[in-house]
């Protein structure tokens, strides 16, 4: 599916000409981590043009393999001190490329992550287990759209700051709740507004943004379009929006907690199934406040992916933080159910006709979009081979429904049910599951070794 009309797209012959004008100055060339980082290089265009576009860049495997620190963590089968740390291949998928206006002079493009010794796609890297979610959907006759509802706070201190403050006594740039509030995001239009604009011109295009429910907390949507290009956008969202606070003095975070007293921050998102050629809706129906008139395919989509919610949980909440979002009352699930138009919902369905789609409210603003919608799909797909029926619609607050099955409320609950999932080793392979595995224990072991201010707080002097 071509991107090439979306404003701010390019095609390598626009790239050339905006070289020679001397609009572009720096190709920016990146792949996501495992964390949903954009890891990469900036490129010289006549070495972009003569080069990388045609061979590809390498880059150290160890990528795969470090903390958020960027410590290489030994245990690792993929990639250790013993092998030696080697390359990977990385091949610009030049349907990503793009301006990147909030940069100065600089286009941006997006790589696939090679094996060296294959030549296949890398199993293990995050785009790599969405294209082949994305290949299995194909095969089964279908394709599939999407959206991400990113939640983020705004701060108006700098990152530098952030950090020599210990990540304490930060100012939000609003000192109160500020869903839809237009006053208040007003004062922040410096950053929103900016984003808006820049993400508009580098082919993110945007339908709007909003205040969200907590103060300094707001939200911008964008356009859905095919799930590996939703997926591609949200990361160069979530890197526009960062520098571009960076620029401005400011300071932003997708923590799905930041803090205890304030709501989460999620990614809501939405999903529905198409024709392989993306023309034709395969969820087609209306969803009644009684019982159900949709299509099998949405029945079974919805069922699978309820079904296997639980058990691939980190690839939709990836962090020791995520699980701290999810308390009644705080507009985050707590119970695995759907219902028609209903927030308190894990599974919020929308629409009717062609737009008829299913939001899930599970994921938070941290999530690796890649591995999140890897999961979706897989989920969904195995709901129609298998014709999974999804439980009965349910009506009124979930928060109060203790019956209902329930997201992890930990990360360890979570990579348990994770590690121990015949279906996502079905879904992935054993190699993905057994990476990803150690990568979330890395995480978790990390947290459970720190000692907190929470501890000192509580313990220093009372115990």
């Amino acid at each position: 599916m071509s991107n090439h009309h979306v404003r701010g797209m390019l095609t390598l012959p626009q790239l050339q000409e905006l070289i020679d004008q001397g609009e572009v100055e720096t190709i920016v060339t990146v792949f996501p981590d495992l964390y949903g980082r954009l890891m990469g290089k900036r490129i010289t265009p006549d070495f972009f043009m003569d080069f990388t576009a045609q061979k590809g860049m390498h880059a150290c495997n160890y990528l795969f393999t470090v903390d958020m620190d960027m410590e290489p963590i030994p245990g690792y089968k993929y990639a250790n001190w013993e092998q030696g740390y080697g390359d990977f291949h990385c091949v610009p998928d030049m349907r990503t490329l793009r301006r990147a206006t909030w940069l100065h002079k600089s286009a941006m493009v997006i790589c696939d992550i090679v094996d060296e010794k294959s030549h296949q796609l890398l199993n293990i890297a995050p785009r790599s287990l969405l294209q082949n979610q994305v290949k299995k959907a194909a095969e089964m006759g279908f394709s599939a759209k999407a959206a991400s509802e990113l939640e983020y706070y705004i701060f108006e201190n700098t990152y530098k700051d952030a950090r020599e403050k210990n990540y304490h006594g930060l100012k939000p740039v609003s000192g109160y709740i500020e869903d839809y509030h237009i006053l208040q995001c007003t004062r922040e239009e410096a950053l929103n507004g900016a984003a808006r604009k820049h993400l508009s011109h580098s082919g993110v295009p945007v339908e709007f943004s909003k205040g969200e429910w907590g103060p300094g907390q707001h939200e911008l949507n964008i356009r859905y379009s095919d799930i590996l290009t939703m997926a591609d956008r949200h990361v160069v969202y979530k890197q526009c929006f960062k520098e571009l606070a960076d620029s401005l003095g400011q300071s932003v975070t997708f923590m799905a907690k930041y803090a205890g007293e304030l709501a989460g921050s999620s990614c809501h998102m939405h999903v529905s199934l198409w024709d392989v050629e993306g023309t034709k809706a395969s969820f087609p129906g209306k969803i009644q406040v009684g019982p159900s008139m949709a299509s099998k395919n949405f029945k079974y989509f919805l069922g699978g992916w309820m079904k296997h919610a639980r058990e691939l949980m980190p690839f939709y909440a990836p962090t020791v933080n995520s699980y701290k979002r999810y308390q009644s009352g705080s507009w985050a699930p707590t119970g695995i159910a759907w219902s028609y138009d209903n927030r308190t919902a894990g599974f919020r369905v929308v629409g009717e006709g062609e737009s008829l789609r299913i939001e899930s409210r599970i994921a938070g603003g941290d999530v690796n979009a890649y591995m999140g919608y890897a999961a979706v799909l897989a989920s969904g797909l195995d709901g129609i081979r298998n014709k999974i029926e999804p439980p009965e619609m349910f009506s009124g607050d979930v928060y109060a429904a203790s019956e209902l099955p329930q997201v992890p409320r930990t990360f360890g609950e979570a990579i348990d049910a994770f590690e121990h999932s015949d279906f996502a080793r079905e879904a992935f392979g054993e190699d993905v599951v057994s990476h990803y595995t150690y990568f979330f224990k890395t995480e978790l072991n990390a947290y459970n070794t720190a000692v907190t201010d929470w501890e000192r707080r509580r313990y220093f002097e009372q115990i």
